[in-house]
């Protein structure tokens, strides 16, 4: 898997799919569309404050609500490359994994990391560094397999290719 480095956005606890990518849009399935839409009820300046290639940073239950996979897609077509959470709902986890989003569970960076700061995500290890505070911190990598489904962009995309 490649790794991850940009600047980081940062939500608290409990972000819900509703928030993510409000049900008003969910008659689109165009991600492009989509990640016009993602994070404008919680943060309107999410899209202007944010560069492809940045890191989502939350606390607890991200991604809690409806099962749709409509909010990984959102987030991952805005150019988000990873979340980290210290922890995720489990069906926003599967969606996230089944669709190729990378998301990495670590209490102690979803506590220390903050808005602005520029981290690296080591996928292979769990490794993410803080260089704004020259910090680490040891996250769960993804099983290898898990990595495959990622790097193929989503389960279909891997599923094809096998």
């Amino acid at each position: 898997m490649k790794n991850a480095h940009g600047k980081v956005i940062k939500y608290g606890d409990n972000v819900d799919t509703d928030v993510i990518i409000p049900a008003r849009y969910l008659n689109s399935s165009d991600p492009a569309e989509l990640a016009s839409h993602c994070m404008e009820d919680i943060d309107k300046d999410f899209h202007s404050k944010m560069k492809a290639g940045d890191i989502m940073v939350a606390t607890k239950n991200f991604g809690c609500g409806s099962s749709r996979e409509h909010a990984p897609i959102a987030i991952k077509a805005s150019g988000i490359a990873c979340v980290i959470a210290e922890t995720f709902a489990r069906i926003f986890y599967r969606n996230a994994i089944n669709i190729g989003l990378p998301i990495i569970e670590c209490k102690e960076a979803s506590e220390r990391i903050e808005v602005g700061d520029d981290v690296e995500i080591d996928f292979d290890t769990g490794i993410i560094r803080n260089n704004t505070k020259k910090e680490e911190y040891k996250g769960q990598p993804f099983p290898e397999f898990m990595q495959k489904i990622i790097d193929s962009e989503g389960l279909i995309n891997y599923i094809n290719k096998k």
